[in-house]
């Protein structure tokens, strides 16, 4: 019975992930255009998965308010998110879009209480990978569906909307399963595989930003993998990366033009920076709480249209193409301060976590928040709709603080489940 039930708790979190990467709008668009899963149906998994990760909350209720108390910060961040309809032009629209931030914290806040870091790693493995394989067989056998088409011909997407949006996920699984541990053969097989998979899916994408990011992360990984922040050495390491990272940002800003032109893209990164300008224009309209959550972009919003005439009305953008600017746009100031201020406090656990690791998963915390930043500096994945990265950053942030984990051997019994790849360990309560 328990394998049984640790099988459908694996299946439910597989789920969920597809959920909110976005894997359910197979034939869907970037501009919101519905895929070929009727609405309904994909309405029906979201307050499924809302229902049964709420539930599981309320079982485990005492861990779960003991984790939602490592940090109050992230929670401010989410309540002012929550109550940004108050002040803002589309009160009504912001109000309702505010399910999706509650099922996202629903979500975060079950998959941080219930699992261990290490269970947590496979797990977004296994369904990145999934993902991935799904994605390969769409583009296969149903290029119309999986493959872009006039758009960005030849262009493969999966079962997302956008080859930006695969190849972020891509990315992401390739940072995941670098640092998934691997403890029989079966998981190695699984992990080669995946990296091999995730590596090759990010090239058919065609999207160079998702290929600057795999090379980034790469060099970033091996070199986490390497030194393990142990001792003072390290220190020293960090600053010398530092500096290191200091002189690449120089390179890129004085040979910018010629980088980018070479990657065969417009110096403005694709018509990003006319976005930019719009934004800061704006923005100080309603600097100190914003607009509301995604209400700048909204249709009903004279912004996208000014943004628009650059590029004679043949787009209208849906965000701002930079993270940090649009959670600037929806909670102001003071949101984005208290964001900064939640991420570099979980960025300092990370590296505190990371100082003593001795198992590869303790790097993954240090690795996606990196890779969080990175993404967002040319794309939106914070705030904004159901997605993937908030849900992992709440979880993060809450797994990093929580001081029993060191104990999680005493607290919680194992017992091998059977998934995707026969080796995922998911505890039950000895309760």
């Amino acid at each position: 019975m328990k394998k049984l039930l640790g099988f459908a708790e694996t299946c439910f979190v597989v789920l969920g992930f597809t959920f909110f990467t976005g894997g359910l709008a197979l034939g869907g668009t970037e501009d919101g255009a519905t895929g070929i899963i009727p609405t309904a149906i994909v309405t029906a998994i979201r307050y499924f998965i809302w229902l049964v990760s709420s539930l599981l909350i309320v079982v485990h209720w005492r861990k779960a308010l003991f984790t939602a108390s490592r940090d109050w910060i992230i929670w401010a961040v989410l309540a002012l998110t929550l109550v940004s309809f108050a002040w803002s032009d589309f009160p009504e629209l912001v109000f309702w879009n505010g399910r999706e931030v509650l099922q996202m914290i629903s979500f975060a806040l079950y998959f941080a209480t219930r699992f261990t870091l290490r269970e947590q790693v496979r797990l977004l493995a296994l369904s990145l990978v999934l993902g991935g394989l799904v994605s390969a067989l769409l583009a296969i056998g149903l290029p119309g569906i999986g493959k872009h088409g006039a758009d960005h011909p030849g262009a493969w997407k999966g079962i997302y909307d956008y080859k930006n949006t695969f190849g972020s996920m891509m990315v992401l699984g390739v940072t995941t399963l670098f640092l998934m541990p691997t403890e029989r053969r079966i998981e190695q097989v699984f992990k080669r595989f995946g990296l091999a998979l995730c590596t090759a899916l990010i090239l058919l994408t065609t999207s160079k930003t998702s290929l600057v990011l795999l090379f980034v992360m790469l060099g970033i990984l091996m070199f986490y993998q390497r030194f393990r922040w142990q001792g003072k050495f390290s220190v020293i390491l960090l600053n010398l990366g530092v500096l290191a990272v200091g002189c690449v940002v120089t390179l890129l800003s004085s040979t910018w033009v010629d980088i980018v032109k070479g990657l065969g893209r417009d110096p403005t990164l694709s018509g990003r920076t006319y976005i930019w300008q719009v934004v800061n224009i704006h923005f100080w309209e309603r600097p100190w709480f914003g607009f509301g959550r995604s209400a700048f972009w909204s249709a009903e919003s004279r912004f996208p249209r000014t943004a628009a005439l650059f590029f004679g009305d043949r787009y209208v953008p849906p965000h701002a193409h930079n993270g940090f600017m649009d959670t600037a746009l929806d909670i102001g100031l003071i949101g984005l301060g208290l964001f900064l201020i939640s991420f570099i406090a979980a960025y300092v656990c990370a590296l505190r976590r990371a100082y003593a690791a001795e198992h590869s998963e303790e790097l993954f915390p240090l690795a996606f928040l990196t890779f969080l930043a990175l993404n967002n500096m040319t794309e939106s994945y914070l705030l904004r709709l159901c997605n993937v990265y908030l849900v992992l950053f709440i979880a993060m942030t809450l797994t990093l603080r929580r001081r029993w984990e060191s104990n999680e051997e005493e607290s919680f019994e194992e017992s091998p489940q059977m998934t995707g790849y026969g080796n995922l360990r998911v505890r039950r309560d000895q309760n």
